[in-house]
């Protein structure tokens, strides 16, 4: 081969190597378009608010891409890395909580909703039914799981060290008068595991989305006074951006009010 076509070749060579190299090297978070709000939500409720509410915006010029996950842990940390712009999904206990574990730093936004966790059973009718050594299910993360073992504390199934603390866990029980079995599980598998425990504490958003009506199916459940309002959550960054501004006051209307109360029949609640 003619030296000139070989350095040709490897020159060829060099090139296909750099371009592949920056093909497989680091992405840089994609801002969304100036017309386009991203947001991160788990199905029910949140999802379904922001489809009623996409219409509106539409309207006023704003495109609403919603993403639903199954999870807690994937919408902060997508958010925090702007890969999406805000979501909507959780309670301020557990956003400090996630940031304190996680290091981020996302902030509440507007508060939208709660949602009265309730403890369910697929085998007793009454709290007061369910059986020493029973098992019973609650949520693992941090904050809900302080949730589930308070609203136990203030029905008199147990005793906590301090009925106030959100961040209450099984080892502050200090008192358990039927030797009750703690399983502490991913909030998303509760549903799941409903026949196979005596009791399972269980977040509204996923009660409904396993068709429980937590007005009629709950043993036990928070009444409207629960201070876990359900957030609008992003950064420091773009809390004054004007797409989520008019994000903001769309879900804060009368119309959004009604539909949440219509549709939900107390399962959840307008916070504002």
């Amino acid at each position: 081969m003619e030296p000139f076509m070989v350095a040709r070749r490897a020159i060829l060579v060099l090139g296909l190597a750099a371009l592949t190299l920056a093909a497989c090297g680091p992405k840089e978070p994609k801002a969304s378009a100036p017309d386009t709000l991203t947001i991160a939500a788990t199905a029910i409720p949140h999802a379904e608010v922001l489809e009623f509410i996409k219409p509106k915006l539409a309207a006023e010029g704003l495109k609403l891409e919603i993403k639903v996950f199954n999870d807690y842990v994937q919408p902060n940390t997508q958010v925090a890395e702007k890969r999406i712009d805000v979501n909507y999904f959780q309670t301020l206990p557990y956003l400090e909580d996630f940031n304190r574990q996680k290091g981020t730093a996302l902030i509440p936004l507007l508060g939208v909703h709660v949602e009265p966790i309730g403890a369910y059973s697929a085998k007793w009718k009454t709290i007061g039914e369910v059986p020493n050594g029973a098992t019973v299910a609650i949520p693992n993360d941090g904050s809900t799981e302080g949730r589930a073992l308070i609203l136990l504390a203030k029905n008199g199934v147990i005793g906590l060290k301090d009925p106030s603390n959100a961040l209450s866990t099984v080892k502050d029980i200090t008192s358990n008068p039927k030797n009750l079995k703690f399983k502490e599980l991913e909030a998303p598998a509760l549903p799941r595991v409903l026949n196979q425990v005596d009791l399972a504490v269980i977040n509204t958003n996923y009660a409904l989305d396993a068709k429980l009506n937590p007005a009629k199916d709950a043993l036990v459940i928070e009444d409207k006074t629960s201070p876990y309002v359900n957030y609008l959550v992003g950064r420091a960054d773009n809390k004054d951006d004007p797409r989520v501004k008019k994000l903001e006051a769309a879900l804060t209307t009368p119309e959004v009010k009604a539909f949440i109360e219509k549709k939900y029949a107390g399962a959840v609640v307008p916070a504002f």
